[in-house]
Parts: C-alpha cells; structure tokens; sequence
C-alpha cells in the first residue's frame, strides 16, 4: 500500500510501515533523521495531491492546539489567536487528505482540533503508551476516517510521565512529538 506520513521527520511511523513492506513514504518541512529517499522536504499539502494514498497519517504541530498550551493559546490569551489559525488549517489538510486517500488518520496529544473533526466525520480515539509496550502516560487522539479503532497490543505496568517531564533545551519539542514505536507497529498491524 503507498502510505504517506505527513508532518513526520523522525520516520519512526514511515520506517514501521516500510519494514511491512508498504511503500511509505513521511513528509515535513524539515529534514529526516531517517531515510532521506524516503521523505518529502516539502509542505505536506503540496505532497498529498502528487498521488492517490491507500492511507495517510498526519501529526499537524499541535503547539498551538494542545490543550497543555491553555495558558497562551486558550480564551483571553495573547496568542488565542494562533490557535484558530492552526485549527483551520489542520480542518483544511484534513479534509485535502480524505480526498485523496482511502483512509487517513490524524494524530495529536489532547487538543482542541478533536470537537471540531468530530463535527467533520470522524471518529476519535485516544489511546495511551502503557496499552502499547511503553510504561509511560500520554494521552495521544486519533481521528479516525475509513480506519478502526486501535485495539490496545501490549498493556503494560508503570505510568511514568517522562514526556511531561522532559527538560527544556534545544530539541524538547522535537522528542516530545516523537511516536512511540508501540504505536507505531500497532497502525501498521491494524491499518496496514
């Protein structure tokens, strides 16, 4: 199946479906830590109209969306206005990926954007790392158009929060967003 990965530089979803035998490919404006000939340095809205998908996964930059960033993105807040920016945009690269994929799910941590791709259609789950082989907390949604809902793979002890406490420097947002591999290899089993 041609699988594409959209706002994904880590390739950890790409290289999970790629090690299934699909041909995915990710995409985001910035370079890959994996597979160069894999990856699309471009502007996903740009990538998605070059083929017909069997199946898109994207992770819009949820700064502005997350629910965590309430503080500075939520009502009354000095930069509430990016929120509504990113939310339309996210609804826009939503509804360009179901008109040219056969399914398409839509990742991001708890955020605002899931009332609003409800009221689009979709179907929204969220799952956790520790139902995934991960002994980790972090509530991850999924919107879900022509896909089931993931079925947890590997429960787990341990509730660790490590994303939540991960230090500021130069890449925290970077490994904050990363996929866990759990996760991963669950799309790629259930959706693949």
């Amino acid at each position: 199946m041609r699988v594409l990965i959209g706002c994904e530089e880590s390739q950890i979803m790409c290289r999970a479906f790629r090690d299934a035998g699909h041909d995915a490919y990710s995409c985001d404006l910035v370079q890959t830590r994996g597979n160069p000939e894999w990856h699309y340095m471009l502007d996903v809205m740009d990538v998605i109209p070059m083929h017909r998908w069997g199946l898109i996964i994207l992770h819009p930059d949820c700064t502005a969306m997350a629910v965590s960033g309430n503080r500075w993105y939520g009502k009354g807040m000095p930069l509430n206005w990016r929120r509504y920016i990113a939310i339309d945009w996210t609804l826009k690269l939503w509804d360009m990926a179901k008109e040219y994929a056969d399914s398409v799910a839509l990742e991001n941590p708890n955020s605002v954007i899931f009332p609003h791709l409800r009221r689009a259609g979709a179907d929204v789950q969220y799952v956790q790392p520790h139902d995934f082989g991960h002994g980790e907390t972090k509530k991850t949604g999924f919107a879900l158009h022509n896909l089931p809902r993931l079925v947890p793979t590997d429960k787990v002890d341990g509730r660790e929060q490590r994303i939540w406490k991960m230090p500021p420097g130069p890449n925290r947002k970077r490994d904050r967003s990363e996929t866990f591999l759990g996760i991963a290899k669950a799309c790629v089993v259930q959706w693949g």
